[in-house]
């Protein structure tokens, strides 16, 4: 079987329900990127969403875009809440992906209450983003977030603009945490209503580092393939969403054999036991944890 793909919002492309979460590139060898490129786009991938903030991910993306643009949707993100610093932000990684054009720009981490005034008022990132659309510069328009509080804000920013994608925290832990619960639910509801796509991240995380180190992640991930399986059928089980994968690369084949194998729902008693098993924690705890270490 091959991965499954679904219609990404309003956007017209049927992308896989896997994402490549090209932060993975963000340190890797120029090599090694173009190996795992070439794994993903074998895998049955076609949609990679990258960041200016991810190292050296845009360059390390650069090479292969050069011979295979026209087979992937491409996604990448400003954090600058200010006009000026997103315009910028979006021209520069156009030049470093060596592209014309992105097929989608979002707005980066927008959760922070004043960090989302700014960005969404007179003379914020909106305006640029908006303009760069305007100019054929990018296709669509997106917003992401971490932490408990982000579909909450993510429903304020659809309230204010028509955005085509959301991105949030998805996983077993995070839906026990009842507020998130409901507004995940809430912001869902809304982007069935109006077509807009809906990615997901963090859904084999185990908890955040207990110890100190190199990672390839700035949370520990799950690594027991069979359980790294249950975690992503239990988010293609839900129509409509898109899994993005994990920054640590050496995970992505457990991912994609996964995601290309029968769907098998696991069952509630199957994800207590994962839970328990491997001693997984929300990454984020209401009002007290919710930054991201990276």
């Amino acid at each position: 079987m091959a991965i499954p793909r679904s219609p990404f919002g309003q956007t017209g492309h049927q992308s896989s329900r896997i994402i490549f979460g090209a932060a993975a590139l963000g340190a890797m060898k120029p090599e090694r990127a173009l190996s795992t490129l070439e794994e993903m786009l074998a895998a049955g991938v076609n949609h990679v969403d990258t960041a200016a903030k991810y190292g050296d991910s845009e360059l390390r993306l650069a090479p292969w875009l050069a011979e295979h643009r026209d087979e992937v949707f491409l996604a990448s993100k400003t954090g600058n809440r200010s006009y000026d610093g997103a315009k910028a932000s979006i021209h520069r990684s156009l030049e470093r992906l060596e592209v014309e054009q992105l097929d989608l720009i979002q707005l980066h981490n927008l959760v922070d209450e004043s960090h989302w005034a700014k960005a969404m008022g007179p003379g914020g990132a909106l305006e640029a983003l908006i303009e760069a659309r305007d100019e054929g510069l990018v296709r669509f328009l997106g917003v992401t977030g971490h932490g408990t509080r982000v579909a909450e804000r993510h429903l304020q920013s659809l309230e204010r603009f028509d955005f085509d994608s959301v991105l949030v925290p998805y996983s077993y832990t995070m839906m026990t945490i009842p507020e998130y619960v409901a507004d995940f639910e809430r912001l869902l509801e809304v982007c069935e209503e109006r077509s807009v796509g809906v990615q997901t991240i963090k859904s084999i995380a185990r908890r955040r580092w207990q110890e100190d180190g190199r990672h390839f992640s700035w949370y520990e991930p799950i690594r027991d393939p069979e359980a790294i399986a249950r975690a992503v059928h239990w988010v293609l089980d839900r129509p409509g969403l898109f899994l993005n994968t994990t920054s640590d690369a050496r995970l992505l084949p457990a991912i994609y054999a996964a995601a290309s194998a029968p769907a098998e729902t696991p069952s509630a008693e199957l994800v207590a036991r994962d839970v328990e098993h491997f001693g997984m924690e929300s990454l984020f705890v209401r009002d007290q944890i919710e930054d991201v270490l990276v």
